[in-house]
């Protein structure tokens, strides 16, 4: 039988025991002789380098400490090995960040968890300081099994777009679809062990910590594991927590339109998992009209992802009175104004200037700080409520805040198209609702605590 030279080569490989040259573009993230480009961060925990390692031990008394890079990172194929020298626990940050507005410079993001407990979950996807667990290893008997305690461990995370993938030993752990944010940096965790002198002095080893950030996709591996997305779902501990779905994703369970009894018969549709207001030229409630929930709220935390299209207008509003405006135009309430700042000549209007703007609360408060992503891709709001104190929050910044039933307050109202209503925005409690502005904006992911 005749072999093209193209058939002996790898022929020729496996018989002088060789492999095929690794083309894959990788970056060392660590020097292996300091901690050049990485910094500590939250708790004390002591960080060394010993034999090319990145070590770090347990202190007493401190919180989570984190060793991160200096550098943001977006997409990429992440991989490193780790040992641990006694069971505790600890992971590895991806996609995470530190703000002095969030929990005073508290890091928080994506984290590959190390678990060396009875539970086993190492190898799954941790929201650290957010949503808790996102991707636990329950009932996932093989995945459990990966990690070799006292041993070196070698992990794999492909972070691309939204899709995470991640393999312990070669053996996939977890793969899990969601957007909460787009990039951030590495860290390297030592967890805190508070004042237990049992877990002191216990040290993390890291080595081989290498990246892909150059088309990651051309490298990414097939897993044998089904993706589990996060829209529309409570997160395995958003459950424990007291999280509420105000959205199923399926239907209109639990909304009415704010001048009507029932749904709207139009003007809302609901496809693939996601909540859209209809294009209908741009005008105030023109169409299916506003739609808030059916129950009221005062002291609350609310989540809502949207995604506006070009030049769009919207709104989420909160505290809302529908009893105040029976005639033309949207209910009456405090809003989270939802705009394309670029196209739309409302971000030039107000009576503050910029008080019309994506984020801000509308006509009263400019919001500052903004980090929103572009038009046609989904964003994150959060609003804040408690007592008279409110929070306006934009993929995990926050923009604004202030304080209802005050003279500043007050005043900002006087000074607003709003103080024809009486009262405006200091009733102690109301509805919260979505905007129909004529324009095509979509929402989900509609999440609220109220505890």
């Amino acid at each position: 039988m005749r072999h093209s030279i193209f058939t002996l080569i790898p022929i020729l490989f496996l018989a002088l025991g060789c492999a095929p040259e690794d083309t894959t573009p990788w970056v060392d993230l660590f020097n292996g002789d300091n901690l050049d480009g990485w910094s500590r961060l939250g708790g004390e925990a002591v960080y060394t380098v010993e034999d090319g390692e990145v070590v770090g031990t347990t202190v007493l008394n401190t919180p989570n400490s984190f060793l991160c890079t200096d550098e943001h990172f977006s997409d990429f194929i992440l991989e490193y090995e780790f040992k641990l020298d006694a069971a505790t626990n600890s992971g590895v940050q991806i996609r995470s960040n530190s703000y002095p507005e969030y929990n005073n410079n508290r890091v928080h993001g994506y984290q590959i968890e190390i678990d060396p407990s009875d539970r086993a979950w190492t190898g799954g996807i941790y929201d650290e300081a957010r949503r808790g667990w996102l991707y636990p290893l329950q009932d996932m008997p093989e995945a459990q099994e990966a990690y070799r305690h006292l041993e070196w461990n070698k992990v794999r995370v492909e972070a691309i777009g939204d899709t995470f993938r991640v393999w312990v030993n070669d053996i996939p752990t977890a793969h899990l679809v969601d957007d909460m944010t787009r990039e951030g940096f590495f860290g390297l965790q030592v967890h805190g062990i508070g004042d237990n002198q049992d877990n002191e002095g216990i040290n993390i080893r890291w080595r081989n910590i290498r990246i892909v950030t150059e088309q990651p996709g051309l490298y990414a591996r097939e897993i044998a594991l089904p993706a589990v997305d996060n829209y529309n779902k409570l997160t395995f501990s958003e459950e424990d927590w007291g999280w509420e779905l105000l959205w199923d994703g399926e239907t209109t369970e639990g909304w009415r339109g704010a001048k009507l009894e029932d749904f709207p018969e139009s003007g809302w549709e609901i496809s693939d998992g996601v909540l859209t207001v209809s294009e209908s030229g741009g005008e105030e409630s023109r169409a299916g009209g506003d739609i808030v929930t059916l129950d009221t709220y005062s002291d609350f935390e609310l989540r809502v992802d949207f995604k506006l299209t070009p030049g769009a207008n919207s709104g989420i509003k909160y505290f809302v009175d529908t009893e105040l405006n029976k005639a033309e135009g949207s209910a009456i309430g405090l809003e989270y104004q939802l705009l394309d700042d670029e196209l739309h000549p409302d971000a030039k209007l107000g009576n503050h200037e910029g008080s019309r703007t994506l984020g801000s609360l509308y006509d009263l408060i400019k919001a500052e700080n903004k980090n929103s992503n572009p038009i046609g891709e989904w964003n994150h709001a959060r609003i804040v409520s408690s007592g008279n104190h409110v929070e306006h929050w934009l993929n995990g910044r926050r923009l604004l805040q202030y304080k209802r039933n005050t003279p500043e307050f007050n005043q900002l109202v006087q000074e607003s198209k709003y103080k024809v209503w009486p009262g405006f925005g200091t009733w102690e409690e109301g509805y919260l609702l979505l905007q129909d502005h004529g324009n095509r904006v979509s929402f989900r992911n509609i999440k609220i605590k109220t505890d």
